[in-house]
């Protein structure tokens, strides 16, 4: 029997609300239901790989990178860099930049762009001239015994750990806990890191962000090297990421791409992700591949998702944007008359699955992260299947 060779997914047709549909080739177009009620893929998926041991190639090592810089110094903004936030491009230019450092020196007026003052989280321009002060590492602490508190951190903070090698660690990090400092928040992973500082007095660094109430896989740099490769590779989209979030009413079509802009509303009291319209202030393109994985008597539905960029609360603003907001999330979520089944907690149900990125000395990480205890709940309740394949690894890379 011959066998058909797939061909490459690509977009088709627009959908209401920026939402469009993928397809494969008939062969993958499987029925939308099978025997039983139970909904079956729409495409034939591959399951999510179980992440194997990496073991790195001697040949690819790399120089560390260069010191940081001790007078100042003007840098120009270049096109990869465009639409950059401040810290963003601070932390990607300069691997190992403490996020108290770089609030400090924007807070203090001493980092201009085209000779204004700048706040952290305003954008840069590809041309943009940035004045940059003299930087530096932060005082490598004593290597003494840990206090008690500390102890219970790193213990912490170990049990969490799903890989780790010389350079990096993935962890899991549990919802509820911040990835950084900031108003109201006490405990967050990069002061955690604190007592995880090597012989060298280096501390792990944080390479990309997850929101507070988003579990999953969260990776660390644990040398200025591997920060320096692991944040090239977030920015020139080498880094391919697969989150689950169980979602209200079942979106149709079943496989789809999302494409808007989004920009910042702030008020008073909060600040959301708003759909803007090309050319807003503030606004940037968000790209989203979704695939419904298996539903629940048609009233919730577990989703799989693939961002193709990185925007603040990208997934939940879009899912929110095609009417099929994120359960149990407190900002994007304002569906009317809709009663929250019976048993399920009032979180937000969104995990980053997982994670495939190359790593800095050749080779790919691939690491998957379990459902988080209320999510496995839910999916106990409702039946779903967590082992199930999943179609959004049929999504183009884009």
């Amino acid at each position: 029997m011959s066998r058909r060779v797939k061909r490459p997914l690509r977009p088709a047709g627009d959908r209401p609300k920026g939402a469009r549909p993928y397809r494969g080739s008939q062969a993958e177009r499987a029925p939308a239901h099978r025997a039983g009620g139970k909904p079956a893929a729409r495409f034939a998926a591959s399951p999510l790989r179980a992440s194997k041991p990496f073991v790195a190639e001697p040949a690819k090592v790399a120089p560390e990178p260069p010191p940081l810089p001790t007078k100042v110094q003007t840098v120009v903004v270049t096109a990869d860099e465009n639409n950059m936030r401040v810290d963003r491009f601070l932390e990607a230019r300069f691997p190992g930049l403490s996020f108290s450092h770089i609030q400090r020196i924007v807070r203090k007026g001493e980092l201009r762009v085209n000779g204004k003052r700048a706040d952290s989280k305003d954008r840069l321009e590809e041309g943009q001239s940035v004045r940059i002060p003299p930087l530096k590492l932060e005082t490598p602490k004593g290597a003494g015994p840990l206090s008690e508190a500390a102890t219970k951190t790193l213990k912490a903070l170990k049990e969490m750990i799903i890989f780790e090698d010389a350079d990096v660690m993935v962890l899991n990090k549990p919802a509820g806990l911040a990835v950084q400092g900031g108003s109201g928040i006490t405990r967050n992973v990069d002061d955690m890191l604190e007592v995880m500082r090597d012989a060298k007095g280096q501390k792990p660094r944080l390479v990309h962000r997850l929101d507070r109430e988003t579990s999953g896989c969260l990776l660390i740099a644990k040398t200025r090297f591997a920060a320096t490769a692991l944040t090239g590779s977030f920015r020139h989209r080498s880094a391919r990421k697969i989150y689950w979030a169980l979602v209200a009413g079942v979106p149709k079509p079943k496989q789809g791409r999302i494409s808007t802009y989004l920009a910042k509303e702030e008020s008073e009291e909060d600040s959301i992700m708003r759909v803007a319209k090309h050319g807003d202030e503030g606004a940037s393109h968000a790209v989203t591949y979704y695939a419904v994985v298996e539903t629940s008597a048609q009233k919730l539905a577990w989703v799989s998702l693939k961002p193709v960029t990185g925007r603040t609360h990208q997934l939940r603003a879009h899912m929110a944007h095609i009417d099929h907001a994120i359960v149990g999330d407190p900002k994007y979520f304002n569906k009317e008359n809709w009663a929250l089944p019976g048993g399920l907690q009032n979180r937000l149900h969104l995990l980053a699955r997982r994670i495939v990125i190359p790593h800095p000395r050749g080779g790919v990480i691939d690491v998957s992260a379990p459902l988080p205890p209320h999510m496995l709940q839910s999916w106990n309740l409702l039946g779903l299947e967590h082992d199930r394949f999943d179609p959004i690894e049929n999504a183009p890379e884009e």
